[in-house]
């Protein structure tokens, strides 16, 4: 006596109630404006940049395939590539830790029980409100060699100060002191980190003995950890791309990133070469390096967090 397998009531599959269907086209409708920005803003232009990637595409000629042509000029013909590549980990591995420091100790000094705690909290957040344009000229003058106010300042004591964005030497240091001083809303985000900790662990460990040093290292910075984490990985992710700033003090014209290219980062020489020369596929190429470099080092920031960041409480 054999029964079929489709006959089956127990394999067979259940309809979609029409409930179930009118819920389902629902979702799809009230999610179609983000999923029509996906494909048209984001999955679109990603996959004409990578064929253009492989052409050359010199606006207002049409693209001529030519492969892996762009790629092997960039780190074989290219002699501002090199020099791009280290003003921007120039910028990544030494002003985004110093930020971060600097963020923190900020932090620390804000979450202090002090008289006046929001207006200090208020006047410190106003920075990060300046518009990246107007903070680069604001800078530009602050740090002006001859008419700035640091120079002034240092020649009342006897200094002379350097000249700051004028020197290949000093520029990107330069840069880095700017973005020091509009790092608010890091110092805001370890705020609310560092009010999160349970003050009972701090109890606890007075009642041991520990210093208020040792608590630091003890519970404040391992308790932390994710944000600092969440913090780099942003950081280091802004810092690949930096470029306003970079335009706006060391242009884009025949001689860009000035002084001596000082200043040419990744973000502003792929703006020189897409929307200066026209090379749209060399710019494209660029773009998806860019997208590389970006991915491996967020994967190696996660796999080497796995040894200092700690997600318990306790």
């Amino acid at each position: 006596m054999a029964t079929s397998v489709e006959a089956s009531p127990i394999l067979r599959r259940p309809r979609w109630s029409k409930r179930a269907q009118r819920e389902f086209i629902a979702g799809l409708l009230f999610s179609a404006p983000w999923l029509i920005g996906l494909v048209v803003f984001i999955a679109y232009p990603m996959i004409t940049t990578l064929y253009y990637s492989l052409t050359r595409y010199e606006i207002p000629l049409e693209p001529r395939w030519i492969g892996w042509k762009n790629y092997v000029d960039l780190f074989t013909g290219d002699r501002f590539f090199p020099k791009v590549l280290y003003n921007s980990a120039f910028l990544t591995f030494i002003g985004i830790p110093a930020q971060l420091v600097f963020a923190l100790l900020c932090a620390l000094l804000l979450n202090l029980k002090v008289r006046g705690q929001v207006i200090w909290r208020t006047i410190y957040i106003l920075p990060t409100l300046m518009p990246p344009v107007a903070l680069a000229l604001l800078w530009r003058w602050i740090l002006n060699p001859e008419l700035g106010l640091v120079n002034n300042a240092l020649k009342a004591i006897g200094i002379t100060g350097p000249l700051w964005f004028a020197s290949p030497l000093w520029s990107k240091p330069s840069i880095i002191i700017m973005q020091m001083w509009a790092v608010g809303a890091m110092t805001i985000i370890y705020l609310a980190a560092l009010q999160g900790v349970p003050q009972e662990l701090y109890e606890a460990a007075e009642i041991d003995g520990a210093s208020t040093t040792q608590q630091f290292w003890s519970i404040t910075l391992p308790l932390i950890s994710p944000v600092t984490l969440f913090q780099l990985i942003t950081g280091v992710i802004w810092s690949l791309q930096f470029f306003t700033e970079a335009y706006i003090i060391g242009g884009a014209g025949t001689s860009p990133g000035a002084p001596e290219g000082s200043l040419l980062f990744y973000g502003l020489y792929l703006y020189v070469q897409a929307f200066q020369y026209l090379n749209m596929g060399y710019a494209a190429a660029m773009a998806w390096i860019l997208f590389a470099i970006t991915a491996l080092v967020t994967w190696l920031l996660l796999r080497v967090s796995r040894r200092w960041t700690s997600y318990d409480l306790v």
